[in-house]
């Protein structure tokens, strides 16, 4: 009976020990070079209210931050309240109107709060990255909390399922982290000066750390 609960503790620790380590791959590839950024590239920051920077003066958007902190221009297109569906429909026209080396994917959190389907914002979600695809532009996925953005729960799995489906540069937890904190946050699910530049920032190490830049 001892030799088999003893098996049964070796085999518990080695499957865990695997999954600890598909984990941490799965995180560094997450995090490999897909692209690389000239110092002339442009980028563009599409999503609702959290790319709008609402709570604060918009020099002080992540979008902003990043700029200076990267040296490239980042395009700020936002607009809050904004579920993916709308969002979908805005960027065929913005793509069509900016020459983008790279956007920056941050949506769904208003079909979260609205309680949307997670199945239509997927799919919602999933168009937006073939738009950019079709047009040869890289994506940069944020995950966004789930359930509640409030809450700061972690992302939901269609933003996992969707970065591998495609092999994206994504970001998973700088939202779900800063969301968990007051003191990044301006209100319940918008973040502050000090939370949309500690976003900048995880965004920029990203992309260094990537290569991309």
């Amino acid at each position: 009976m001892a030799n088999i609960i003893n098996v049964a503790r070796i085999t518990l620790f080695t499957l865990f020990s695997v999954l600890a380590l598909c984990s941490l791959l799965s995180c560094e590839n997450a995090r490999k070079a897909r692209f690389r950024l000239s110092t002339d590239a442009v980028i563009l920051a599409f999503g609702d209210s959290l790319t709008v920077g609402k709570g604060v003066s918009p020099e002080n958007s992540y979008p902003e931050v990043l700029e200076d902190l990267i040296g490239r221009r980042v395009i700020r297109s936002g607009v809050s309240g904004e579920v993916s569906k709308t969002g979908l429909k805005r960027l065929k026209s913005v793509l069509g109107e900016e020459e983008a080396d790279l956007l920056i994917l941050c949506h769904g959190g208003n079909d979260i709060l609205r309680r949307r389907s997670e199945a239509q914002t997927k799919e919602n979600l999933r168009k937006m990255i073939l738009l950019a695809k079709e047009r040869g532009i890289p994506v940069l996925l944020l995950g966004v909390p789930g359930f509640s953005l409030s809450l700061g729960s972690d992302p939901l799995a269609l933003y996992d399922e969707l970065a591998e489906e495609f092999d994206l540069l994504y970001e998973k937890d700088a939202l779900p982290k800063l969301l968990r904190d007051r003191t990044y946050k301006s209100d319940t699910v918008h973040l502050n000066e000090k939370g949309y530049r500690r976003l900048a920032e995880e965004i920029a190490e990203v992309l260094r750390e990537s290569g991309s830049i």
